[in-house]
């Protein structure tokens, strides 16, 4: 059968016989599989995006994925529960942001920035940050629909082939549809637990000034005992000093963005691993193939250029990270409960969430804590040696970036800064002397 004698309405019956009980599969377990809510309504509405799925607009679609569904499916789940921000928040990130300003000043010598926090929502925290999300999954989300449907169409019975022939986009587009529904639950998940724009360590946000999320950081603080306005001052000095460095490093974020891109456009779907799942499918055991579905089982072996470029990410966000803490806990050292919250945050870092361990799933990264605090370790032995200028002077172009080697070992990026800094003396009074 050709393309233009496919069938949709055939299709689509398939399917909803396939989704029937009848059939074997029921639709509750195929949304457990997926992650979503058990009751009747999250059902048929999984039910109604599949089948819209098969006349969907491709305008709505981009590598298969329907990411306008991934957009309302993250703004209902960050929706639910949400509040707008109140006047006694704004007041206290106010005067928590103006008191990190000053400590910061005296810890580094980035600039300050010229616009005020952003203070937003946690739909709003979805709409800045599904941009990137987009663009780092993209790779891995076309990949992984193009195996699927390969590997259906491969796999089909001979009595539904020709009835299927043809239909390989539109059974794309229903793979699509289930994949936009996880990612957007899972940034609804995410925009109910990051305080800050720079929480999860990625420059999320094109526009580089500080974010909060209010409502998150309010829950975030009942559970502590440290008192409030100390926990506000000190997420102000971290949220700060990101932007800080991010404002005046402009080079740093598409340096950041690409390293990722890159690594995650090298991503390939191992075909043998595709195909021993299907055989062994079981759709009784939803544990099981939830559990091969988001640990990332099916990606191919890492090629020893990716190995290398992974260590590369993974070196350059521990150098962000670990120079944010060792510039925020420099500044914090006037917090009575400094060293609470301090580690508060390496606990909270290392202690990762079901949907940040989905999206570190997705891309293959995962930043350790240990190298964060090799990391920072490195800033502060740095500091001590050639001063807060120097330290923050390495920023202004990426060849200056310290390695992994550097991390583990300071002193020799310390004589070196030694060395550059005696022979900018040297040049000085060559001059004078001339």
């Amino acid at each position: 059968m050709s393309e233009e004698n496919f069938d949709p309405e055939a299709l689509a019956a398939f399917l909803r016989e396939l989704l029937s009980q009848q059939n074997g599969l029921d639709p509750e377990q195929l949304a457990g599989i997926a992650g979503l809510a058990n009751d009747p309504k999250a059902l048929a509405e999984l039910m109604s995006q599949l089948q819209q799925s098969l006349s969907q607009s491709s305008e709505d679609v981009t590598g298969g994925v329907n990411w306008k569904l991934a957009t309302e499916q993250s703004r209902k789940f960050a929706a639910e529960g949400a509040f707008a921000v109140s006047d006694a928040e704004r007041a206290e990130l106010a005067n928590a942001a103006s008191i990190a300003e000053l400590w910061l000043d005296e810890e580094t010598t980035l600039p300050q920035l010229t616009s005020t926090p952003k203070l937003i929502t946690r739909e709003l925290w979805v709409a800045d940050a599904l941009p990137l999300f987009q663009e780092l999954s993209q790779p891995v989300a076309s990949r992984m629909a193009d195996a699927l449907t390969e590997n259906l169409e491969q796999n089909m019975p001979e009595e539904l082939s020709g009835m299927l022939a043809g239909a390989g986009g539109m059974l794309r587009s229903a793979g699509g549809t289930i994949f936009a529904m996880q990612l957007g639950q899972t940034l609804g998940k995410l925009a109910r637990e990051v305080l800050t724009g720079g929480d999860l360590g990625l420059p999320f946000f094109t526009e580089q000034r500080a974010v909060f999320v209010p409502q998150n950081i309010s829950e975030f603080a009942k559970g502590l005992e440290v008192p409030k306005d100390q926990l506000l001052i000190f997420l102000a000095l971290r949220e700060l000093a990101h932007a800080r460095l991010f404002k005046q490093s402009k080079w740093l974020r598409d340096s950041v963005v690409g390293q990722i891109t890159n690594y995650a456009a090298g991503i390939s779907i191992d075909s043998d691993r595709m195909s021993d799942l299907a055989e062994g499918f079981d759709f009784n055991d939803q544990e099981k193939l939830r559990e091969a579905l988001g640990n990332g089982e099916l990606l191919s072996e890492r090629t020893p250029e990716q190995e290398r470029a992974l260590a590369n990410i993974e070196t350059t966000l521990a150098l962000i990270e670990g120079w944010v803490e060792a510039v925020t806990d420099g500044a914090a050292r006037r917090l009575p409960q400094a060293g609470a919250l301090g580690e508060i945050q390496r606990r909270r870092r290392a202690s990762a969430s079901p949907a940040q361990a989905t999206f570190s799933t997705l891309l293959g990264l995962e930043l350790r804590p240990k190298r964060i605090r090799e990391a920072a370790a490195m800033w502060v032995a740095v500091t001590a040696a050639v001063g807060a200028e120097k330290r923050d002077a390495i920023w202004d172009h990426p060849d200056l970036l310290p390695t992994s080697e550097d991390i583990d070992n300071p002193s020799a990026l310390i004589a070196k800064l030694r060395d550059t800094h005696d022979d900018a003396m040297d040049a000085e009074l060559r001059k004078l002397l001339d």
